[in-house]
Parts: C-alpha cells; structure tokens; sequence
C-alpha cells in the first residue's frame, strides 16, 4: 500500500518539503507520496494526523512543540528539546523525532572561529540548536522579546535574555529563528540593536529560506558571512526520510537526490 507523508505548518504554502521528499521519493522507486498540510487550529493537529492516514509527517512553525505533545513516544535529542519536527506512525502510535537539531549542526561543523552564539528567538527550532551547539562544546545565549518564552532555557541553564534586560556582548555569530521576514520586511530585533551585534560578529544565519531576508541584507551591509536555512532544510530532511523509510535507503543516495531537487527551483 501506497505511504503518504505530509509537512504541518502555518504558513506552509512556500515549503519545498514536497518537492525533495517527492523527487528522492521518485528517484528510489518507492510506492508513497508527500503533500503539505496547512494547520489552523493547533489542537487538531493529532486528530487530522491520524485521520488523514498519514504513515508519517514534518511539523514547521509554529507548531514542534504541539508535535512533541502529541506524540506517544519521543526519542534522542528531541527528549531534551522537548520539541518535534519529524513524526512517524509506528503500531498506532505517534514517534517523535528532532533532525532539525543535527540537520543544522551538520551545516556548521567546519565554520571555524565560531565559540560564541546568539540565537534570536524561543520557539522549537531555537530549542533544537540550543541544545545541539551547547552539546558540541559552543557558549549559547538566547535573545526573545518576551521572557516568559525563556523560561524552558533558564530551566536548563542556557544565559537567556528578553529584549528589556539584554545587554550588548561579542558574538561570533548570530541565527535567526523566528519568522521575522518570512511573509514581510520586519527584523527579528529593532535595527539599532541588531547593527550594533552586527559590528561585533563574522557570521549571521537566518533559519528561513528561499529568501533574501532583511535580516540577512542587513547582515550583508554589515559585512558578515551569510548563509539561509536551506542547508538546514536539506539535512533535516534527508535524516527525516531516513526515519520515514526506515533507514533503508543511505544517506547519501537521499542527499543527492534531494540536492538535484533543490537545483530545479
């Protein structure tokens, strides 16, 4: 029979899931699909998961956390993370893992000179490289508007600061991962800030892709080393195919598929 697999986000009409999942799906002969699923109301997300018959899905923003709650079992880093991005349908219950977290450190591994990091935001995707660049030896700090979204950090002894009590330090380099751009030109901090980090960092990453976003044209202007979430998206979804299939089909074969997907767009 057939496997279906979907991605949950809102908004999910620009992800591009479908299409690598879909190319290397195509390229490895397997019998199974991958469509997009738009969520609006984040307490069905189990219900029309397991209504819809999906064998497995990716969850974007905003909803790994949800993800995470609506599992029946969680495994590796995503346990600690406590947030969700990939799930699979395994003897009628929900298996939750997390590839964003080595999907991105895999992407930054060989940047040398990096110790220090700033990651703006609080969601899942800032939890998930928290843990994984505190866990390969990185100092990490946290920056969000609020400080009740802080609260799961300074739980687990990451230094984590709302807009109102932070004070300017030497990063070497700063990530995006809010939605800040995604669908406008807003920034994920005020401008006068974010220049001011800028002129004391090498390098800035915006989770978001296929998109030059103000973030990054600021930190182009700025004369730092730049680079978008499609790395992090290839990684995470080649480690995510893998779960969905079981871990039949290698790394590599996935990664190359996927890659010549990514080249049509």
């Amino acid at each position: 029979m057939s496997k279906i697999f979907t991605i949950f986000g809102n908004p999910v009409s620009h992800s591009i899931s479908p299409l690598i999942h879909n190319f290397a799906i195509k390229k490895l002969n397997i019998d199974a699909c991958y469509t997009r699923t738009l969520l609006e109301n984040s307490k069905e997300f189990k219900n029309i998961f397991i209504n819809s018959g999906f064998n497995g899905a990716n969850i974007t923003v905003p909803f790994k956390e949800v993800a995470f709650n609506s599992c029946d079992a969680v495994k590796d880093i995503a346990k600690d993370i406590k947030a969700v991005n990939t799930i699979i349908k395994k003897d009628d219950k929900l298996i939750g893992y997390n590839t964003d977290a080595p999907g991105f450190y895999e992407g930054i591994k060989d940047m040398k000179d990096i110790k220090s990091v700033l990651i703006l935001g609080a969601g899942g995707t800032a939890k998930a490289i928290s843990f994984i660049l505190r866990e390969k030896g990185y100092s990490v700090t946290i920056l969000n508007r609020s400080q009740a979204r802080l609260e799961p950090f300074i739980k687990n002894g990451f230094n984590a600061y709302s807009w109102s009590d932070f004070k300017i330090k030497n990063f070497d380099l700063i990530i995006n991962t809010t939605s800040a751009g995604l669908n406008n030109n807003s920034l994920p901090l005020e401008e006068k800030l974010l220049r001011k980090l800028f002129c004391k960092a090498n390098f800035a990453i915006d989770v978001i892709y296929g998109k030059h976003t103000p973030f990054l044209k600021l930190a182009k202007e700025n004369k730092l080393h730049t680079k978008d979430g499609l790395f992090m998206l290839l990684n995470q979804a080649v480690l995510a195919f893998e779960i969905f299939f079981d871990y039949r089909y290698s790394f590599e074969d996935i990664k190359e598929s996927m890659k010549k997907a990514m080249s049509l767009l």
